[in-house]
This record gives structure tokens, C-alpha cells and sequence, in this order.
């Protein structure tokens, strides 16, 4: 584990240091959350409006559900996305032979090898949108910190699911525009599940579990939440990450190198 934690710090320096070179990137990724952030709260806004609300949901606890998919949108840029959608081309490209010579798990790997610090900025809005909506709702650390679990629960389910898409590339080398299909229902994480009707609501829940994601979070951190949705988000961050690393072990199976 000491040496994971190692070849961690080196990949993040490197990964970091060479970013740094464009430093006018993270003016425009933090003009373009802005935008981003700006869009949402003006499509929440036209739900409030005219004093319509979501069952349960004031503005304020709709805002927290915003502020948590924030946070994990620029957790994804941050460390997902720069890593998980490089799967493709290190098939493409035949690199990925090199990875699986390398004494390190290739799992691990290829989710951690670079970071790009140009999603911060929504990790920053995010973090204000709770901390603001909280505020408002007169929330206090102990709401806070019961939100963590759930938090961690849903970035390791996001992780799983998007790894294991990025493994199927060993079979179907061009899944970019299922990837964006998957980021795609993923939207539906700015707002709480009760906002779309009762069949969307299984689907987001059993199909692709958008709601373990910013809804369970929220009303954990709102203090409503029962212990078996808690229960479920942990167990299905579990099952998922173990299925994409047996997922991952199973596609290496057929992979062809490169140099065979």
C-alpha cells in the first residue's frame, strides 16, 4: 500500500506540473463553470419561480442537490475523466501493453495516472452552493458529516460505472458517444428525483443509479434520509466496485497486444 501511495504522488506532481505550463486553462474551465453553475440555477429557478415546489424540496434543499452534482462534476473532470477516457486510446494505440507490464496494478493505473486541476473550480461552486443553501436551511457540521459516507458511496459508483464502460473498448474501440450517453443521464442529477415522473424515477434508481448519486447525499445531509437507502448506497458502491475490477480482469481476456 506504501508504494501505491508512492507512485500516487509522483503521477499527481508530474500530472500537475505539466497542466501548470497552460495556466490561462483555468481561467476559461472557471469561466466555463460559471456558466455551467449559471444555466442550472436558472433551470431550477424556472421550476421556483412562480412559487412551485418540489414535493418536500424548498429552494434551498433543491440547491444542495445542485451543489452536491456540482462537486462530483468537478470531481469527475478532476480525476475521472482525464484518466477513464484515455482507455480507449491506450487500446487504440497499443499502449496499453505497456501498462500491464508495469508492476502496479493495471486497474489502478489507469484510474489514477494523471489529474487535471482544471475542474476545482466546480468543486469550489459546489462546495459554496451547500455550504450557502445550508446556511439558509440552519444546518451544523453533524448534518455534514453523515453526508460524507453516502458522498463516497456515490463517486465510487460513478468511478465503477464509467470504468467499466471504458473497459469495453477492448471489444468496441469507439464508445466516445457512449460515454457521452452515460454523462448524459447523468444530468439528471441536478435535480431531486422526485422532480420526474414515478417511471423515470426507477429508472434513475434501479437502471442507472443517478439517485445514490446527489439525492440520497442531500437528505442524508437534511437529516431525512432512512438507514436502508444508506445501507443500499454502500452496498452498491461495493458490488460495483468489484464488478468492474472483475469486469476489467475479465476484458483483458481478449485483449489482443499489440505486439502479437
Amino acid at each position: 500500500m506504501q508504494r501505491y501511495w508512492k507512485v500516487l504522488k509522483l503521477f499527481w506532481s508530474a500530472a500537475i506540473a505539466s497542466e501548470m505550463e497552460y495556466r490561462l486553462n483555468f481561467l476559461i474551465a472557471t469561466l466555463s463553470s460559471l456558466g455551467n453553475l449559471a444555466g442550472s440555477l436558472f433551470g431550477l429557478f424556472l421550476f421556483y419561480r412562480t412559487g412551485y415546489t418540489f414535493t418536500g424540496w424548498s429552494w434551498e434543499a433543491a440547491l444542495i442537490v445542485l451543489g452536491i452534482f456540482t462537486l462530483l462534476q468537478g470531481f469527475s473532470a478532476t480525476f475521472l475523466a482525464p484518466n477513464l477516457n484515455k482507455i480507449v486510446n491506450h487500446v487504440q494505440q497499443g499502449t496499453l501493453d505497456f501498462v500491464l507490464l508495469k508492476p502496479i496494478r493495471s486497474q489502478f493505473w489507469l484510474s489514477t495516472h494523471t489529474v487535471s486541476p482544471w475542474g476545482v473550480p466546480d468543486i469550489i461552486f459546489g462546495s459554496i452552493i451547500i455550504g450557502y443553501a445550508g446556511k439558509r436551511l440552519g444546518l451544523s457540521i453533524t448534518n455534514y458529516i453523515p453526508a460524507i459516507l453516502p458522498l463516497l458511496c456515490g463517486v465510487i459508483i460513478l468511478y465503477s460505472l464509467w470504468f467499466m464502460l471504458g473497459a469495453t473498448s477492448i471489444w468496441f474501440v469507439k464508445i466516445y458517444n457512449a460515454t457521452e450517453v452515460l454523462r448524459g443521464l447523468l444530468e439528471a442529477g441536478r435535480y431531486p428525483m422526485i422532480a420526474y415522473p414515478a417511471a423515470y424515477r426507477f429508472f434513475f434508481t434501479f437502471i442507472v443509479p443517478v439517485t445514490f448519486l446527489t439525492t440520497v447525499p442531500a437528505e442524508v445531509m437534511l437529516g431525512r434520509v432512512q438507514l436502508p437507502w444508506i445501507i443500499g448506497a454502500l452496498g452498491l458502491a461495493i458490488a460495483l466496485f468489484w464488478v468492474s475490477s472483475w469486469f476489467w480482469r475479465f476484458a483483458l481476456r481478449f485483449y489482443t497486444s499489440a505486439s502479437s
